[in-house]
């Protein structure tokens, strides 16, 4: 049988691909030397396995990275996160995360699932995001989410001079060839995004999206399903798109989706408060929307904001 084969029968509990993984990395010897995965083996020989545990299996480590806090008291945490940090770890991104930091700064949170997160933003998305310091606020939390009270506005650079405000009201699933991307789906899970104008450009709008639901890369998905994908963003934007030749290479060159949680609302697990916190606009997107308007002024609109 080949060397692969006679793990998978021997270590039935483990995967195929993380059995290769082993054999590949030198992991896995066979008669004392590595062999490759399709080498025979006869019977009689020895094999000694030796892993390593994947990152994944292993307890999330606390890491001494910079928050920006917009608010903490001993039940939460509302963080205004930047752009560039992956909010929990995974493939690619093990540290360095949001979760690692939580755990530097709020050591209790060890005892909370996936310390207190309830919600995410997308790594290259900025802005408010809320952790729960407690398990009994976590549960609280969930459930308003569950239940839709929780309040979440974003502003979006979209490619395309957007004509009115409207809603994105369609499902949302993983793509069914594309395992990294979400799609528009009939079968998918329900999704409503409601967007309306907050300036016009030639070529670009700039957007207020409100969430009903919180599907994973939802805003995206759906303004890219209606035809006005963000800007920057290189997983959902399709081929060139129409510029005037001015904001051309301004609009193509932004690093990451033009995309800022700006608003968030909740009602306090403990007290029943209505909080409601505010990110401005981050630099990076600060300074686009600006030179945008030093090279084209913008276009008026009757739309109310």
């Amino acid at each position: 049988m080949r060397f692969d084969q006679v793990l998978a029968k021997l270590l039935p509990e483990y995967s195929r691909s993380r059995l290769q993984e082993w054999i590949a990395a030198g992991q896995a010897s066979l008669d004392g030397a590595g062999a490759a995965a399709k080498q025979k083996v006869w019977g009689g020989e020895t094999i000694v396995v030796q892993p390593q545990s994947h990152p994944a299996e292993q307890p999330h480590q606390a890491e001494d990275i910079a928050l920006d806090i917009v608010y903490e008291d001993d039940t939460l945490l509302v963080v205004n996160k930047h752009a560039g940090l992956a909010v929990h770890p995974g493939s690619g991104n093990w540290e360095g995360t949001l979760l690692n930091a939580l755990l530097h700064h709020a050591p209790q949170l060890e005892g909370v699932p996936r310390a207190g997160i309830v919600h995410r933003l997308d790594k290259d998305t900025s802005g408010l995001l809320v952790v729960a310091k407690t398990l009994t606020a976590q549960t609280a939390l969930v459930r308003q989410l569950q239940e839709r009270s929780v309040k979440r506005e974003y502003l979006a650079l979209v490619w395309g001079e957007v004509r009115h405000g409207g809603t994105a009201d369609m499902p949302i699933g993983r793509h069914p060839t594309q395992r990294v991307k979400m799609a528009a789906l009939e079968n998918g899970k329900p999704a409503v995004t409601y967007y309306q104008i907050e300036e016009k450009f030639p070529s670009c709008t700039l957007l207020r999206c409100r969430l009903e639901t919180g599907r994973t890369h939802q805003i995206r998905v759906h303004l890219a399903h209606i035809g006005h994908p963000l800007v920057g963003d290189s997983v959902y934007l399709k081929g060139a798109q129409k510029c005037v030749p001015q904001l051309r290479g301004l609009l193509h060159g932004f690093p990451r989706q033009a995309l800022h949680a700006t608003r968030l609302a909740l009602e306090h697990p403990v007290s029943g408060e209505l909080m409601e916190w505010h990110a401005p606009l981050p630099q990076d997107m600060q300074l686009l929307l600006q030179r945008i308007r030093e090279i084209i002024s913008p276009r008026p609109t009757n739309e109310p904001a």
